[in-house]
């Protein structure tokens, strides 16, 4: 019977994926002189575990390239190549044509073009390294045999273990190299002895160097168990005979029988079974299987006790409904007091329901930040420069849908702060800092937001040299008169870029305001702070979900609007004198002497209402980035919570619309977007200003 695979390819891309990033980031420390063996070993483990995987799935692509990739990893970690910073970059560059190859495979798309070049340059590091250690190699395979003998055959720790191993005849078709996995194995422990099987070699004239007619039969001593040697083996099994059996020599704690071929005794303690054999043919995944059993689908991955909390309360909502609905149909004057405790129960089991499940979707920044010390490394490369990658409060989390949408803001602000912000070696040094500069990314929690810094300590903002430019390219008149805070937010304006000539990096008009725009589009806000000589930090302030908001309900006419309750200051009923017309800035409600735009809802949405005297209704002033906005409706109705719906699916995206939600009452309320409603505000003013 066969297996069907495919729905383990999924799975597959999804570990693929990590171990390419575990690999990037291990990489990044062989690029800063950090090439210890355990690191190297993690390298070469990842690798090869994406090329087993390859062979399985049919990605010939994936196993060839991490085939070579393999290789020089395996001399590096042996130390028959010496890890310098060229040999890093190679293999940072390599490890991106892989990662570029899942993707090609997972999408279809072309593959990366630069693999063959790649793919030349570590082929040329293994001729320059093959001849160099052929020798060697053979001279010590011969001397680790001669020293194997009976009397030095019981001092390795651990057990002994007879391992056969027959691959598949076309091994080499599939990505795989035989002689990797014997050096894997023989890194499990102490190899004793090795038996070659080399009776199906044919004459020359049928010898086919793409086909393996040979197997091995391996005495290991090693302190670990069947499963781990078992492990090596993993991705070869397809095809291939694999034996793995208890042969400890004698002793005195068992029978005195010994099997001639190694030393096994027919009786063994009970805790150790004296045959732990397992001969696999065709595919047999199971080992694989069970080491992806807690992969779940997607990209979410979901620990057991929440699972488990989640079962526990849905149990508890049930038996919570069950007394609300005894009680109702039992219901007398008396039990009032009960049915209102049982209500408060329920409602208290479904929030936490709803938090725990709204929980499930939650993951840490840490994931986002992980990406950028490749970033900066390669633009410190670059440009010359020694700069160093901080993170602080990665594991803060962000609902899985903002922590995707923010990558690409982040990735901006970090290339500005190592491209603009860290000064060259010399010029830091000169002004009396070190050389190195530090780029710090941190997270953490204010209120009901997550914030998110990108610090430097470079050279800072240069506020006369953003003026002289907002005024070259008419964002600003040249005798208006600006604070300093004002002046830095200049940056966000559309197309706006000190930069003075074009480059791979920066300079292509492309700036902050792509970042500004992004980060509200998930309901954000960004700013910078900088100090000149001192550094910057850019500062995005996001929700901790987009799937639910703390609401104020309010009426205008017979329609409900909800606005969120974070960006709310205050509300109030002004008087007849308060509503002012101003010329050039329209309606203004005067909120302590200070002149706030006023937008009368029932305007903006066409609703009918009998109240359009402002003190008779009600003022709600909301802020967003510093920037306030008085919105006039009817009457509030108090706070919930409300789960947000997009409504783009099926209607037009509309300025200071967020989307929809469903009240308790059935009826359908608009959530009014803030930085939307302060857009439309300003539109207005410079429109009468033209007028």
């Amino acid at each position: 019977m066969s297996i069907d695979l495919s729905r383990f390819k999924d799975t597959y891309f999804e570990e693929a994926t990590e171990h390419v990033a575990a690999m990037e980031a291990a990489l990044l420390g062989l690029a800063d002189g950090g090439a210890d063996r355990e690191v190297l070993d993690a390298i070469f483990r990842a690798a090869h575990s994406i090329k087993g995987g390859s062979g399985v799935f049919g990605l010939t692509a994936v196993g060839e390239f991490t085939h070579v990739l393999e290789n020089v990893l395996d001399r590096l970690r042996e130390g028959r190549l010496p890890c310098t910073r060229d040999l890093a970059d190679l293999l940072l560059q390599a490890n991106d044509v892989l990662r570029g190859l899942l993707a090609s495979a997972r999408t279809g798309d072309p593959e990366p073009g630069e693999r063959a070049a790649v793919e030349r340059s570590l082929e040329q590091v293994l001729l320059g390294a093959t001849a160099s250690e052929a020798t060697a190699e053979v001279t010590g395979v011969a001397q680790a045999l001669a020293t194997a003998s009976p009397e030095t055959a019981g001092t390795g720790a651990g057990a002994r273990w007879r391992v056969e191993f027959r691959p598949c005849a076309d091994i080499f078709r599939q990505g795989l190299d035989p002689l990797v996995l014997l050096r894997d194995l023989a890194s499990q422990g102490r190899i004793v002895a090795v038996q070659l099987h080399d009776a199906a070699i044919p004459e020359a004239s049928a010898f086919d160097p793409e086909t393996c007619y040979v197997g091995w039969t391996f005495h290991i001593e090693t302190p670990r168990g069947a499963d781990a040697l078992r492990d090596v083996f993993l991705f070869a099994e397809d095809g291939a005979q694999l034996v793995i059996e208890r042969c400890d020599p004698p002793s005195a704690t068992r029978t005195p029988d010994p099997d001639p071929a190694c030393g096994a005794t027919p009786g063994s303690t009970a805790a150790d079974p004296p045959h732990e054999a397992r001969q696999r043919r065709g595919g047999d995944r199971r080992v694989g299987a069970e080491r992806r059993a807690g992969t779940e689908n997607a990209s979410i991955r979901v620990a057991t006790e929440k699972v488990d909390r989640l079962i526990d309360l849905v149990g508890e909502v049930v038996i919570s409904q069950s007394m609300v609905a005894t009680l109702i149909d039992t219901f007398t004057a008396d039990s009032l007091s009960a049915l209102r405790d049982a209500i408060g129960v329920l409602a208290r089991n479904t929030r936490e329901l709803q938090e725990r499940i709204m929980g499930i979707r939650m993951m840490p920044v840490g994931g986002v930040f992980a990406r950028f010390p490749r970033v900066v490394h390669d633009i410190s490369g670059a440009l010359g420069k020694q700069i160093q990658v901080v993170f602080e409060g990665e594991d803060t989390e962000l609902d899985k849908g903002v922590v995707e949408a923010i990558g690409d803001p982040l990735t901006h602000m970090v290339r500005n702060a190592a491209d603009h912000g860290i000064e060259l070696p010399a010029d830091r040094v000169a002004a009396g800092k070190p050389a190195h500069g530090t780029i710090r990314l941190s997270a953490f929690t204010r209120g009901g937001n997550v914030v998110i810094e990108v610090a430097d300590d470079g050279k800072g903002l240069d506020t006369a040299r953003i003026r002289a430019k907002a005024v070259t390219q008419g964002l600003i008149h040249e005798h208006e008169v600006l604070t300093e805070e004002q002046i830095q937010a200049l940056i966000f304006a559309p197309g706006f870029s000190t930069a003075e000539q074009v480059s791979s990096l920066s300079g292509r008009g492309v700036g902050m305001d792509v970042v500004r725009r992004n980060v509200q589009a998930i309901n954000g806000t960004v700013a910078v702070e900088s100090r000149k000589g001192a550094g910057s930090v850019c500062r995005i302030t996001l929700p901790l979900t987009l799937a639910i908001l703390d609401g104020q309900s309010l009426t205008v006419g017979d329609t409900h609007y909800v606005l969120p309750i974070t960006s709310i200051v205050e509300s109030l009923r002004p008087r007849p004198q308060d509503v002012q017309a101003i010329v050039g800035r329209g309606e203004v409600v005067l909120v302590r002497g200070e002149a706030m735009p006023l937008v009368r809802l029932h305007r903006l949405f066409g609703v009918a209402t009998d109240r359009t005297d402002p003190s008779t209704g009600i003022v709600v002033l909301v802020e967003h980035d510093g920037q306030r906005v008085a919105l006039l409706g009817e009457e509030l109705l108090g706070q919930q919570q409300v789960v947000v719906k997009s409504l783009d699916t099926h209607y037009r995206r509309t300025d200071g619309v967020m989307g929809a939600t469903i009240m308790g009452d059935g009826s359908v309320a608009l959530i009014l977007d803030v930085p939307g409603l302060l857009r439309l505000a300003s539109h207005r003013s410079r429109d009468r200003d033209a007028a």
